[in-house]
């Protein structure tokens, strides 16, 4: 499937592990792939995160958010509500975890974190398989030719978790990356095409 990807999606790939890599993490993770998306500059994924007001440059609150849930151990608030409805604190949790442990044990790049250093090798994680998978389904169903990076940013937005909760925060929804990227079939964007599939910058 990677010869199918535009130069643009390989980089944010090849960024995604690098990511997974400086945190230590033992595999690569969705969450890793949003901050290789969030890293890009000048392809279609990144002009479309700048016309939803996440310019290049002003993506650290995006950044800090992803940084909060793995510090929450990569729960999403979906999933701290629903202990909360069992009388559950989450937050009490992680806090009384790190008090004994030590701030950010439950974040990747914890203890665990020294296996995946001694192996050099990151696998990508079944969420990040399925996202890969995914976003070949969402370059089918619009008719494109080349899965670009703008296909795993619809396809992280289509799936429920962690990346697809922080960047709905900022005003990144699948609905409105659709709009901006398909205006012509989604409503008036500002114009990247109306399904050609090629990216402009790679």
């Amino acid at each position: 499937m990677f010869e199918r990807f535009t130069k643009d999606a390989r980089a944010v790939v090849v960024e995604a592990v690098a990511h997974a890599e400086r945190a230590g993490a033992e595999r690569v993770e969705e969450t890793h792939v949003l901050l290789a998306l969030l890293d890009r500059e000048g392809s279609r994924g990144s002009f479309a995160l700048a016309a939803l007001g996440l310019p290049p440059g002003q993506r650290e609150e995006v950044v800090r958010d992803l940084g909060e849930a793995r510090r929450r151990g990569g729960l999403s608030r979906a999933d701290a509500d629903a202990l909360s409805g069992l009388g559950i604190d989450l937050t009490e949790i992680v806090s009384r975890i790190e008090e004994a442990h030590g701030e950010g044990v439950l974040a990747e790049g914890g203890p665990a974190g020294s296996l995946a250093r001694l192996s050099g090798r990151r696998l990508f994680d079944r969420g990040a398989r399925e996202l890969l998978t995914e976003s070949l389904r969402v370059t089918l169903g619009r008719r494109d030719r080349r899965i670009g990076d703008e296909h795993l940013l619809l396809a992280l937005t289509a799936r429920p978790g962690v990346p697809a909760e922080v960047l709905a925060d900022h005003g990144v929804t699948h609905e409105s990356l659709s709009r901006v990227l398909y205006g012509a079939d989604f409503g008036a964007g500002p114009g990247f095409g109306s399904g050609s599939g090629e990216a402009k910058a790679g």
